[in-house]
């Protein structure tokens, strides 16, 4: 008996570093982490179960003040390393 991959998409329009990006959301039954997402700036994440990987998605795409903020110093800490 052979197992069929599912393959649910769901996807998240926003933008996040200052750029508009996408998030597709899926679920594939033949992986063995089958819930996850990828966004068009390249990252993307995976987990065992569905519980937060659609609001991982949204806040990728919509991020709070604060994440705002961690990526602006995660940003000039990295340019300072660099130099």
């Amino acid at each position: 008996m052979t197992q069929n991959a599912e393959l649910w998409v769901g996807t998240c329009h926003g933008s996040h570093d200052g750029h508009p990006a996408t998030v597709t959301v899926t679920r594939d039954a033949a992986l063995p982490e089958p819930y996850g997402w990828t966004c068009t700036c390249g990252e993307s994440r995976r987990c065992p179960t569905e519980v937060g990987v659609s609001s991982a998605a949204w806040r990728h795409t919509h991020p709070t003040r604060l994440d705002r903020l961690r990526q602006r110093a995660a940003r000039r800490f990295s340019t300072r390393t660099t130099r």
